[in-house]
């Protein structure tokens, strides 16, 4: 019989996957929204439904049950997640001409299509808008190239060579 393995040491604060800090804000917020609004509410709702006698039938008590828990399933998911992550701002990036995390870059393929690309944490990623996750295979690809460079990305349709056109970070505030 094997021994179980050993848990992973936890990650000493700041090495954990990156977020923006409106990344950051935007889990806070849902956060926020969930606990200090969808769950009272909630709790109100099974409150009266408790009340009205046999529980086994009652729609409102059932539901309100399960809305309850996977609310607080989201809840210690995002505290895990906020807890986790690192803020990283792209506004203090020192070296801002190469791709490294929050940059917008613009890259071109050997047809000339270009795309607008934005580098953000996982749990910001957001495809339709050209927000793509820092641990995406594009992301990886493109870490540390500078205007010029050519990359190859693995896509499911086949590999892409991709040519950084503009490297762009927000300004310091």
């Amino acid at each position: 019989m094997r021994p179980a393995p050993k848990p992973a040491a936890p990650k000493a604060p700041g090495e954990g996957p990156p977020i923006t800090p409106s990344g950051m804000a935007a889990l806070r917020a849902r956060y926020d929204h969930l606990l200090g609004t969808e769950r009272p509410a909630i709790v109100d709702i099974v409150s009266w439904a408790a009340g009205n006698g046999d529980r086994s039938e009652n729609g409102d008590y059932l539901y309100g049950r399960k809305r309850m828990r996977e609310i607080d399933r989201e809840l210690a998911h995002l505290a895990r997640r906020m807890k986790a992550c690192r803020v990283v701002d792209p506004a203090r990036q020192e070296d801002r001409g190469r791709v490294w995390f929050g940059a917008s870059v613009e890259i071109a393929d050997e047809d000339d299509n270009r795309k607008h690309l934005t580098f953000v944490g996982d749990d910001e990623q957001d495809a339709s808008k050209g927000l793509i996750g820092w641990s995406a295979p594009i992301a990886r690809a493109l870490r540390g190239a500078g205007l010029g460079d050519l990359r190859r990305v693995a896509l499911p349709g086949g590999e892409k060579e991709w040519e950084v056109m503009t490297i762009v970070y927000p300004d310091p505030k």
